[in-house]
């Protein structure tokens, strides 16, 4: 749960003139109108969210103002003038920059080596980089955005490489700023700084494009927001005298209930026991997980709650078989899995929905059919002698496109690369979620998602902790955590510090709990996880 002061850094909107016009833009892919008339008009100095759902094309339109798509139809004007924008070139030129959902960066180069690329000082036909790095530690202190400009990107964390996004746009003297999802990989106190930093920049007369699906971002920060559904133009409202129901109807064409009904807890028998688990560091040989032990019961929900870098994501993966145990056991269905491969796990019954839905989750140039499949695909019916049956393997991947909704241009042979953010993560819902399973592991389950998908997702999760499966859940967004689970675990500083009973706490004992300031003693979490 966020909370926003609006009457910080108030912009002070120019209501003369428009500083962005795209005007009745159409731009169609293969089987698909990604935008189908549609007309935006950007005010100067002012924060203008753009609300749809996954794949009503709100990063497409994005993608034509920034010139990585050309329209079909349709002109843009800056300041009234009708502009030609070829390429992200000629939009960085007229002063329009963009952060895009999943970051352009090149992890082996360092920081100040990723803003200057492209733009490059040089002295006498010479690299110069001295006046830029000057030029990027000035505007990092000046907006906050404080990062090492010697490191490497594979170093810092996502948060970081988000604010390496913000200083290429800076370092360019970009005017026209636009967020294509931002806080949909960091934590609540990044976000908070993140809101923060775009009123700054508000005030300071630059103007902001900024897509998400959070309401509640979008009531703390925006002035205006345009709706987009199923490619189409659902209108321009004032975000101040517009209800979060409102905004939800028009996005989604129905009411969206933000309540979770879940039947009391049946748990029993244990699926998964994680057994004085410690882990360490690759870059170093400090533990990022201590000692921790904790049960998940058939037919509960545990949810690891804290704020990211306290090991979470270590012990997920180590759980998952994507890292190894330094000590410790691990046991799932009772059969010892701490040096099992992944398949084995899989076998065993446990399904994963990953963090990085990008790098552990999709294989991006297969379709979206032979990702459905990946972890059934050696199964009958979908192999018989050796040979993948492509029948059997479409009619699966339809039946989940459409129970879950997924939108893709060509159906079932899409390319997962070419799908949106929000429907990459909803395939690989919709596969670990249909795979016969008794532990499903799901970390940041909603990220990306749009409200009328979280609806769906969260009542998918709850069947199937209602049909007895065992739910680990990860997820940094508090009222999900509060909501969803039926057992909270606190991890700070790679320990439980904490075991919680969601109708029994609050938020802000929660918020305490995650950033150090309250901690059970080791006789309290080991009775409170037995209670």
């Amino acid at each position: 749960m966020l909370y926003y002061n609006k009457s910080i850094y108030l912009a002070v909107i120019n209501l003369d003139d428009y500083i962005i016009e795209m005007l009745n833009i159409r731009k169609e892919f293969p089987g698909i109108v990604a935008n189908d008339d549609i007309t935006l008009r950007l005010k100067k100095g002012e924060i203008h969210a753009l609300l749809g759902e996954n794949g009503a094309g709100k990063s497409t339109l994005m993608s034509v103002l920034f010139g990585i798509y050309q329209a079909e139809a349709g002109e843009i004007r800056k300041n009234g003038q009708k502009v030609e924008i070829k390429n992200p070139n000629d939009a960085n030129a007229l002063g329009i920059g963009m952060v895009h959902q999943h970051f352009m960066l090149v992890e082996v180069f360092t920081v100040l080596e990723n803003i200057i690329l492209g733009n490059e000082p040089n002295k006498y036909g010479f690299l110069s980089k001295k006046e830029a790095r000057d030029k990027i530690v000035d505007i990092s202190q000046r907006y906050g955005l404080q990062v090492d400009p010697d490191a490497l990107i594979e170093d810092i964390t996502v948060g970081q490489q988000q604010r390496v996004e913000i200083l290429k746009m800076l370092y360019r003297d970009n005017e026209i700023l636009i967020f294509d999802e931002p806080t949909a990989v960091l934590t609540p106190q990044e976000i908070d700084d993140l809101m923060i930093i775009m009123k700054g920049f508000a005030k300071e007369g630059k103007s902001i494009l900024f897509i998400t699906h959070k309401l509640n971002e979008i009531k703390a920060v925006a002035d205006r927001c345009t709706v987009l559904r199923k490619g189409k133009y659902m209108g321009t409202v004032d975000v101040e005298k517009t209800s979060k129901e409102e905004l939800s109807k028009m996005m989604v064409g129905r009411s969206v209930n933000f309540n979770i009904d879940k039947k009391d807890i049946n748990a029993d028998g244990v699926v998964l026991h994680v057994d004085h688990v410690s882990m360490k560091s690759k870059a170093s040989n400090l533990h990022t997980v201590k000692d921790v032990s904790f049960d998940v019961k058939a037919g509960e929900i545990v949810c690891l709650a804290g704020i990211e870098g306290n090991g979470q994501s270590e012990l997920i993966r180590a759980i998952t078989g994507l890292d190894k145990v330094n000590h410790g056991l691990i046991e799932l269905n009772g059969v010892n899995i701490t040096k099992a491969p992944i398949r084995k796990r899989s076998k065993l019954g446990m399904s994963h929905v990953p963090e990085d839905r990008q790098k552990y989750g999709l294989v991006l140039d297969y379709s979206l059919e032979k990702n459905m499949i990946l972890q059934v695909y050696w199964q009958r019916p979908f192999h018989k002698h050796g040979i993948l049956q492509p029948k059997a393997m479409r009619q699966y991947s339809e039946m989940l496109i459409k129970k879950y909704d997924v939108r893709s241009g060509q159906g079932p042979v899409t390319p997962a690369r070419s799908m949106s953010g929000g429907n990459q993560q909803k395939a690989i819902i919709a596969r670990e979620l249909e795979k016969s399973c008794n532990l499903l592991v799901c970390v940041q389950p909603t990220r990306g998602l749009d409200v009328g998908a979280i609806e769906f997702i969260h009542k998918e999760i709850v069947a199937a902790r209602d049909q007895g499966k065992g739910v680990l859940l990860m997820s940094l967004e508090l009222d999900e955590v509060l909501d969803l689970s039926d057992r909270i675990l606190v991890m700070y500083e790679g320990e439980i510090t904490g075991v919680l009973n969601p109708k029994k706490t609050t938020p802000e004992e929660l918020g305490l709990y995650m950033s150090g300031a309250k901690k059970q003693s080791d006789t309290e979490v080991s009775h409170e996880q037995q209670a």
